[in-house]
């Protein structure tokens, strides 16, 4: 049986500022804001990722202080360029570290506004071979241009 990780709930403190800094700063997709009753949540998606976060007030999340989740880990196939990215966008970023000169050895991190820390590992074969196929994510209208 496959078992999928769909999503990472993310505790944040103020959700109109956590939205901004992932969709405008960080660059995932907004999928959805909700309001259902009492609850205001939002999810949003790295592009090329079959998983996505959930920042907001649903009741797992009131159950973690805001900036205690640590360590989240995002893949790109270029880490320079993906530090850059984020750097240009107004993102605090350590410096790239090598631990190893094999593929996969590259990391730099980041946090958001609330210390919920992030690694970025490098993985140069994504760039060949991403997980969700590029044709998948038009299918479904993920593609976007960065």
């Amino acid at each position: 049986m496959d078992w999928t990780l769909e999503v990472v709930i993310v505790p944040v403190s103020d959700l109109d500022r956590s939205i901004a800094f992932y969709r405008d700063q960080v660059g995932f997709d907004l999928d959805h804001d909700t309001h259902a009753g009492e609850m205001h949540f939002a999810q949003l998606t790295p592009r090329g990722s079959g998983c996505s976060i959930v920042i907001g007030s649903l009741p797992s999340q009131q159950e973690m202080a805001p900036g205690s989740l640590k360590g989240i880990q995002l893949v790109v196939s270029d880490a320079a360029a993906a530090r850059d990215e984020l750097t240009s966008r107004g993102v605090e970023c350590s410096e790239i570290t090598v631990f190893d000169e094999r593929d996969g050895g590259t990391f730099f991190g980041f946090a958001d506004p609330d210390g919920n820390s992030w690694a970025v590992q490098q993985i140069k074969a994504r760039g060949d071979r991403p997980l969700i196929p590029v044709e998948a994510r038009q299918r479904f209208g993920a593609e976007q241009e960065l």
